[in-house]
């Protein structure tokens, strides 16, 4: 009896055993069905391919997406920009402050409103140096800057004045324009410049930027462009929503003081104007030193934040 009795009570312990076992392994960890594919254990994030059911146009240009080489170059870069979501959705608040900059001074140059998305292209409308040495939102190198009449010295760059880099772009723009007689070659001459396109136009035999084969990052240029036009036009289409008091606003309210002499200690002359150095950098960032030695007594308009 108690043999009997203790192969009861074994054949139990095992099955108690076997009946764990088999538990552990078909927790949520390892397959439990009640979660597995639940809200839960989703990222929450929707990845989904760009339409390009629609005519895309760059300065009044159509693009030729009938092309299937087009059309990949171009929903690469509308993915890329789409799903880059912090550096897009920067990219929409700062344009706020510098759009209407752009469209004042492509306006008055007979540019197309579309070159406003070279900059986001070219800096994310920041005043970034690039690694190759180009400065500033237009990124403009050293020789094309004094070319267009940019001033650039150990105390003054005003690659990283807004206005008058903006003025430099215009007059680039529109040079290779006449240049070439289409938009789409001058913005893709801003990126390599007009020797380098002239050059690949006739050894190659063809007429649009389109049929070009050149570099990886001037054969991207324009779709970069196009991507960035479509996603600022229709942010929401492609999951972005900003409100209006979310972007950042022009820096407007300023005094303009001119200056014709030195100024010995930009942090003083800060004080004295009844400001901080970091507020004057902010808003004259062409002033690049601690200092303005102006040996030359060139006039310089100052912008003191109110």
């Amino acid at each position: 009896m108690l043999k009997k009795a203790l192969h009861i009570y074994t054949g139990i312990a095992v099955a108690v055993f076997t009946i764990s076992l088999l538990a552990s392994y078909s927790g949520p960890e390892n397959g439990d069905s009640s979660r597995q594919g639940s809200n839960e254990d989703k990222l929450p994030q929707i990845i989904r391919a760009v339409s390009l059911e629609k005519d895309f146009y760059y300065a009044g240009e159509k693009v030729p997406t009938q092309n299937f080489d087009v059309r990949e170059r171009l929903e690469r870069e509308l993915l890329v920009s789409t799903y880059q979501h912090a550096t897009t959705l920067l990219s929409l608040k700062k344009a706020a402050r510098y759009f209407p900059l752009f469209d004042k001074v492509f306006k008055e140059n007979g540019i197309p409103e579309d070159f406003r998305y070279m900059a986001v292209a070219e800096s994310n409308l920041n005043n970034v140096v690039s690694s190759a040495g180009a400065r500033g939102i237009w990124q403009f190198m050293e020789s094309a800057a004094e070319y267009y009449g940019l001033e650039v010295s150990e105390e003054v760059d005003e690659r990283y004045h807004p206005e008058k880099a903006t003025q430099a772009a215009a007059r680039f723009i529109k040079d290779h324009y006449k240049r070439f007689g289409n938009w789409t070659l001058a913005a893709a001459a801003y990126n390599v410049g007009g020797t380098r396109i002239s050059k690949e136009l006739q050894l190659q035999g063809v007429k649009s930027y389109y049929d070009l084969q050149i570099n990886d990052e001037t054969s991207r240029y324009l779709f970069r462009l196009l991507a960035y036009k479509e996603i600022f036009e229709h942010p929401e289409t492609y999951g972005y929503y900003l409100e209006k008091n979310e972007a950042y606003p022009p820096l407007s309210k300023y005094k303009s003081v001119e200056v014709k002499g030195a100024i010995p200690s930009l942090a003083q002359f800060a004080q004295d104007n009844g400001t901080t150095l970091r507020m004057l950098k902010l808003y004259n960032p062409w002033l690049i030193s601690v200092k303005l030695a102006n040996p030359a007594k060139k006039t310089y308009e100052v912008k003191i934040p109110e």
